[in-house]
């Protein structure tokens, strides 16, 4: 049957359908850079926040009404699976942490695969919400997301960030198998958890890896690509299409091409030409700017924006950053960019 609504534009993208212009979305995009945002969070704390539906929903929101980006991202944390499986974390002004970081195959075996609707619903609702909200948006897509099980795993064997991630590694080294029996739980945690944000309502699911450009070609080969094709094969895919992003991914672009999502997201470090060089055609293609070069002069930012945009063009294209939406970023330059993006048409649409 088929929908009385239209098709969003971002999902078209994701097909790689022929666009009359790409849509544009900006991770992190509802965040400390807007007052807005700022003002709730005076009220809430962070893991407040993300735990309180009505709040979420307002803040997912602001970004979407001042704006009108072409899709919105459900505010929440990649950190909510994770405490869910029965770690406690710590959100404060250094970061997140986890009081107790995983040391052991004790540690590992202790964490639960949790019911995502049972340990998670908050979020749900949070999606089922903004489903509600965009019904008078319906050119407007939301996506759900969650953090990969390597970069999961990075935080709760480190305990926070890291620069050096000697501990994962050190486990990764010395006892691999306990490292594999993590992820292995983390895949099926984040399977579920990335079902149940489909089944709820999202359009659209990001896979986000932060950490995977930490290893070299054969440790990703082991240690994330099998994670990445299990949680993506077992997907609910037939309607809802899912973008894999790992951050300085420029050695490791076919590897990202091997996990087979529906869309490809890189950072800064690879053009969008190149990148089509080396995973091909079958993949669309999101990103990629800087997201730096927001806190330049109109007169700098503008140029810059029109290159991607021609470069990116009306098929399998998705504007957005190469990283998350930096605090300090000037909305003015926000506004300039997403306004930029949609005066950009390149050729008529096909019908």
């Amino acid at each position: 049957m088929t929908s009385p609504n239209p098709t969003p534009r971002l999902i078209k993208a994701c097909r790689k359908e022929t666009l009359d212009r790409p849509p544009v979305w900006l991770m992190r995009q509802a965040g400390r850079y807007m007052p807005e945002y700022r003002a709730v969070r005076e009220k809430l704390s962070f893991l407040e926040l993300c735990k309180t539906p009505d709040a979420a929903v307002e803040v997912t929101m602001q970004p979407i009404n001042a704006f009108g980006m072409d899709a919105a991202i459900i505010f929440s944390d990649i950190l909510i699976p994770p405490e869910a499986m029965g770690m406690e974390v710590v959100f404060g002004d250094g970061g997140p942490q986890f009081p107790n970081p995983l040391r052991s195959a004790a540690d590992v075996d202790r964490l639960i695969i949790p019911d995502p609707v049972e340990k998670t619903g908050f979020v749900m609702e949070i999606i089922r919400r903004m489903r509600q909200e965009l019904a008078s948006h319906p050119d407007k897509a939301l996506v759900g997301f969650a953090g990969s099980p390597w970069t999961l795993a990075t935080y709760m064997i480190e305990g926070g960030g890291s620069k050096h991630f000697a501990k994962i590694k050190g486990m990764m080294y010395e006892s691999p198998d306990v490292l594999h029996r993590l992820l292995g739980k983390l895949a099926e945690t984040v399977t579920l958890y990335l079902n149940a944000q489909i089944e709820a309502g999202a359009q659209a699911v990001q896979l986000f890896d932060t950490w995977g450009g930490i290893l070299n070609e054969a440790d990703y080969r082991r240690f994330i690509l099998p994670y990445h094709q299990q949680i993506i094969r077992n997907l609910k895919r037939d309607e809802t299409p899912v973008i894999l992003y790992v951050n300085n991914s420029r050695g490791i672009l076919p590897l990202m091409a091997e996990a087979d999502p529906d869309v490809i997201s890189i950072d800064p470090l690879t053009s969008i030409s190149q990148a089509r060089q080396i995973v091909g055609s079958r993949f669309a293609l999101q990103g990629n700017l800087d997201p730096i070069a927001l806190f330049s002069s109109p007169e700098v930012l503008k140029p810059l924006v029109q290159s991607l945009i021609a470069e990116g063009g009306n098929q399998g294209y998705i504007f957005n950053l190469g990283h998350g939406i930096l605090p300090p970023t000037p909305v003015d330059n926000v506004r300039l960019l997403v306004d930029l993006v949609k005066e950009s048409a390149l050729t008529p649409a096909h019908s």
